[in-house]
């Protein structure tokens, strides 16, 4: 599948399979795709636990505060990403330019990593509602937790939806 296809296909999906579940072998190609992604200086600021099973169900709990996210019950598989350290140099860049590139490097890693799924036939849904204090007592994370990502297979009645996006003349200017 070319790239553009591939963008075009990938959607967040809210409807899981819950006799189907990804391989170790697709979540691990994912997570490949993912360390691969480019970050400032080089420093990949990011960590990924994956979580199944037992440890999945109690992460779908996390997700589900104030009546949100009620799906994640289906869902197989969580791999929650949190934000680990600058090296030296992004570091320096960091204070220097007053921009904080670690949000933006784990961005680009969990596009790759939800573009690798949807190549794998894999579903996704990055989520960002989640009770980050119990994910990192639950989990023994230390650091900040930035995105909560749903992967599994999409339930048969999950059709693909068209985009609705901003037209180009809405988000572009050219100079």
């Amino acid at each position: 599948m070319d790239f553009y296809h591939l963008a075009e296909a990938r959607q967040s999906c809210r409807n899981f399979s819950a006799a189907k579940q990804p391989t170790q072998e697709q979540i691990v190609a994912c997570l490949e795709a993912a360390r691969l992604a480019p970050s400032a200086c080089n420093s990949q600021p990011w960590h990924f636990t994956v979580c199944l099973g037992n440890l999945a169900q109690t992460v779908a709990k996390t997700t589900q505060g104030m009546g949100m996210n009620k799906f994640t019950d289906q869902v197989p598989c969580f791999v929650v990403v949190s934000e680990g350290a600058y090296n030296p140099t992004a570091a320096c860049g960091s204070k220097i330019k007053h921009q904080d590139f670690r949000s933006l490097d784990i961005g680009i890693a969990v596009a790759h990593f939800c573009l690798a799924a949807q190549a794998q036939g894999l579903a996704t849904c990055i989520l960002g509602w989640f009770d980050e204090k119990d994910l990192q007592r639950t989990l023994q994370i230390h650091h900040h937790i930035r995105v909560v990502i749903a992967v599994g297979i999409a339930a048969e009645n999950d059709p693909h939806r068209p985009k609705k996006r901003k037209t180009l003349a809405d988000i572009v200017d050219f100079r």
